[in-house]
Formats: structure tokens, C-alpha cells, sequence
């Protein structure tokens, strides 16, 4: 099957008569219809009849011209870009995938100040971590951004390692519990699973089937489902809903100046191992200009959040004293 076959196809099927589209590509009949029936012959499908009054498509037919169709505007579409942009310099390119951190937001904003050239092509999507992995191994992003965590890094990294994805880690913190300012908890200094068993739990939506060490959220122990869960899909409906309700939700605890929302705040874990930030990458592809110079502002908003957070963190502890 050509390009050059799917637009005698398309072509009859505007005109409805092989004589018209013979005439309008400047071919003959016979060119024409000799082509159409090599692809005919190799697909196995019948796309029209003949008569004196031209051509009726089949339902096949018709079917296989909307996919004909759709093919040629993507080919013309390629030809249009890449013969206007030979002129053109290349431009800068770089993708990042990211749990729903406002640190790695903070980095792609700097990034944006930094970039100083002619053309740029910068994107940024928050999602969850198997989409993360994912993006990275298939090569829709240049890095990612996850953590990992004493319950759930063992099977991470298996996945990682079946996909030739590598962990860099930028930040160890404590995991915290997200809730609202004024929330009935923030009077302790650190919370406990049982101190938190009564309130409703918000939680980011996954993609069906995928394990829950692949969560948005710190997990906690013992694992049963609590009585009341609040589900969402973006970070600023997480916000609302925990600044609006006596709903919390678990992770890193990182608070970024300018960026997090001040309604909410963070609380240390009782008795838990750190949470391990980090970035990611497929190990077979070398890390662009453009990368560098995002994981190095990534490294500087992942630490500015760190201490901002201990730092809020502390002055909550003389508020309440």
C-alpha cells in the first residue's frame, strides 16, 4: 500500500467517477484503476462498484477512505512542517512527567526564565506514577519526577529495571499528612493512622488495574479501605477539597513558597522511613542541554521546598505552644 494508492482512492470517492479523478490528477483511467486493484487485491477489500454512472462506494469502501483520508492529512501535515522549518533554526525541546509536586513545577517555571532561544517546544504533565514510568521508557518525556518509599520501592524498581529506567534521588523527607490550617488535628505535632482513622481520605485517581505502590500517596499501614474517600484527578481539586473539609491525604509534605496553597499545611508521620524523591530516566537516552539545565533547577526547587517546609513546620510548633 502507497501514499500514491490512497489518493486515487480518495480521489474517486470525490468525484465519483474514476474519469473525473484520472482527469483531475492528470493520469490516465487505466493508471488509475489498475493501481486501485493492486490495493484492492492486497488488502482483500472491494471499495466500489462500477456503472455508467459512475462509482458507488461499498460500506468497506467507504470506511477505508475516512482512514485514507486521514492518513494523507497527517502526511501533509509532516511534509508542511518539516519544508517550512528547514530554513528555520531547531528548536529547543525538552519534556518533563511528574507526580503533582508544586517543587517540580517551581523548576519547570525557572526553566521557562532560563530559556533564551528562537523556538521552543516545553511541556510539563502532572500524572500519576506508572504514567510517569511509563512516558519516560517510551520517550514522551526527557525525565520524570516519583518517589519511593520503604513499602513500596521493591516493586518500583523491578518495574524500572524492566524498562531500563533509572532513580536519581534529590530529596529525603519525612512523609507527612496533608489537612487544612484550622483542621481539628493541627494541634499535634505529628499524627498516627489511628489519630486520622475518623476523617475522611482524599486520594488521586489511577489508572484502573494499576497496583497501589503506584499511588499518588504515601502509603499507610494496616491497608483497608477507609470508610470515606474522596477521589480526584488534579492538584488544585485535591487542594479545594482538603482546604474545604476535614479530608486529608498523605506524601512528601513539601511545601513550596508562592506555589502551595497556604490554606493547607503538612504534618509529620509518626514512625516512618523517609520518602526519597527523585528523578528518573530511560538509561539508553543521553541527557539533552535542556535536561541539565532542568535537573539542575529541579535539584535547587527540591531543596528550597525542603527546608521552606521544615521551616513552616517549625513555626506551626511555637504556634501551638
Amino acid at each position: 500500500m502507497t501514499f500514491q494508492q490512497l489518493t486515487y482512492v480518495v480521489e474517486v470517492s470525490k468525484c465519483g467517477s474514476i474519469n473525473k479523478a484520472a482527469h483531475n490528477l492528470f493520469l490516465s483511467q487505466s493508471g488509475i484503476s489498475t493501481a486501485i486493484r493492486d490495493l484492492e487485491d492486497e488488502l482483500g477489500v472491494h471499495f466500489f462498484n462500477r456503472s455508467n454512472r459512475g462509482v458507488e462506494f461499498t460500506p468497506e469502501g467507504e470506511e477505508f477512505v475516512s482512514y485514507a483520508v486521514s492518513l494523507l492529512e497527517q502526511k501533509s501535515r509532516i511534509e508542511s512542517l518539516y519544508t517550512s522549518a528547514r530554513s528555520a533554526p531547531t528548536p529547543v525541546r525538552f519534556a518533563v512527567s511528574t507526580q503533582r509536586y508544586p517543587f517540580a513545577e517551581d523548576a519547570f517555571l525557572r526553566l521557562l526564565k532560563e530559556v533564551d532561544a528562537p523556538g521552543y517546544n516545553l511541556s510539563i504533565r502532572e500524572t500519576g506514577m506508572d504514567a510517569v514510568i511509563q512516558d519516560v521508557c517510551e520517550h514522551r518525556a526527557d525525565v520524570g519526577v516519583i518517589f519511593l518509599s520503604d513499602l513500596t520501592e521493591k516493586i518500583i524498581r523491578r518495574r524500572m529495571d524492566a524498562q531500563d529506567v533509572e532513580f536519581h534521588e534529590l530529596e529525603a523527607v519525612p512523609p507527612c499528612v496533608y489537612l487544612r490550617r484550622d483542621h481539628p488535628l493541627t494541634a499535634c505535632a505529628s499524627l498516627t493512622e489511628a489519630k486520622l482513622a475518623e476523617y475522611p481520605y482524599a486520594c488521586f485517581e489511577h489508572d484502573q488495574g494499576a497496583a497501589a505502590d503506584f499511588s499518588e500517596e504515601y502509603r499507610l499501614l494496616p491497608e483497608r479501605k477507609p470508610a470515606k474517600t474522596i477521589c480526584v484527578n488534579s492538584r488544585t481539586a485535591m487542594m479545594e477539597v482538603l482546604a474545604a473539609s476535614n479530608a486529608f491525604t498523605t506524601g512528601s509534605g513539601l511545601l513550596t513558597a508562592g506555589l502551595s496553597d497556604e490554606r493547607v499545611i503538612s504534618i509529620p508521620l509518626e514512625g516512618r522511613g523517609n520518602v526519597r524523591l527523585g528523578w528518573i530516566r530511560a538509561k539508553s537516552k543521553k541527557t539533552s542541554p535542556q535536561a541539565e539545565q532542568f535537573l539542575r533547577l529541579l535539584a535547587e526547587a527540591a531543596a528550597e521546598a525542603a527546608a521552606y517546609t521544615r521551616t513552616v513546620q517549625k513555626r506551626q510548633i511555637v504556634h501551638r505552644g
